[in-house]
């Protein structure tokens, strides 16, 4: 690594790419709110730097693929990385917390990284549930392919449950929101962090068990709002997926790297 990065002190950084303002009703399952106000959803992947390894959670939205579907792109992930004094060949790892759209793009554009994805997530983003257009909606069909390309490639790490990227980093099967949806724990120098991706969209799902109107399994989305909390533990903090309050909690990595925010 080169650059600036290397003066900096962190752990995990979350990087801001895209956003959006979508009606209320595109972004909780149950509302009472009449008037249908727009609200804010935003778009992140998570960096970390642990062991000796860059991880990225996530690839993001691909350029085209944002448009199309009304999301505004802010920086587009390798150019944040670069940003950072990071190219994408160095990027040891890449976790696919699911096979979304705005999860999943850009895939190709990490040439050195092993992917890691869920046996349950591949399964589902080929397998039957896609001839249905309800379930496939989430999904970019060059995405999909792209990762498969990947496992033929022999760059994929299938997990069946919970697994370990390296030492102070493990993924956690939880689903719900996609099938094979998986959740990255970080743990160094005595904190705890869950990166919990679509696991919860938003930080106030949890006050009322409120859920994104986009699941593959209601039950597993409520029940994994529990399985964060025992990952988190007393003292562990949940990151959500696309709340735009994680802006205002976290500081940047420096005055000029506003997309860039210190989460540990």
């Amino acid at each position: 690594m080169a650059g600036r990065i290397l003066l900096n002190e962190w752990t995990v950084l979350a990087i801001h790419y895209g956003t959006a303002q979508r009606p209320v009703s595109d972004l909780i399952l149950e509302t009472d709110d009449i008037h249908d106000r727009p609200s804010q959803i935003d778009y992140f992947v998570w960096l970390i730097r642990l062991e000796g390894r860059l991880i990225l959670v996530d690839t993001g939205f691909e350029a085209g693929e944002g448009a199309a579907r009304g999301r505004t792109l802010l920086i587009h992930p390798v150019a944040a990385l670069s940003s950072l004094g990071i190219k994408s060949s160095e990027i040891t790892d890449v976790v696919v917390t699911h096979l979304h759209y705005d999860h999943a793009g850009n895939l190709p554009a990490f040439p050195n990284a092993t992917f890691h994805i869920q046996d349950r997530e591949m399964a589902y983003g080929t397998g039957r549930c896609m001839c249905h257009e309800r379930m496939r909606r989430p999904f970019a069909t060059e995405g999909v392919v792209d990762a498969v390309r990947l496992v033929f490639q022999s760059r994929v790490r299938f997990h069946d449950g919970d697994g370990e990227i390296v030492p102070g980093c493990r993924v956690h099967l939880v689903g719900g929101h996609s099938k094979g949806l998986q959740v990255v724990t970080v743990a160094t120098g005595g904190a705890l962090l869950v990166i919990a991706s679509d696991a919860l969209h938003f930080q106030h799902y949890l006050e009322n068990d409120g859920a994104f109107p986009l699941f593959a399994d209601y039950l597993e989305v409520i029940e994994g709002y529990n399985k964060l909390r025992v990952l988190a533990g007393a003292n562990g903090l949940i990151i959500p997926g696309h709340d735009p309050e994680v802006l205002r909690k976290f500081s940047p990595l420096a005055p000029d790297l506003q997309f860039a925010r210190v989460l540990l």
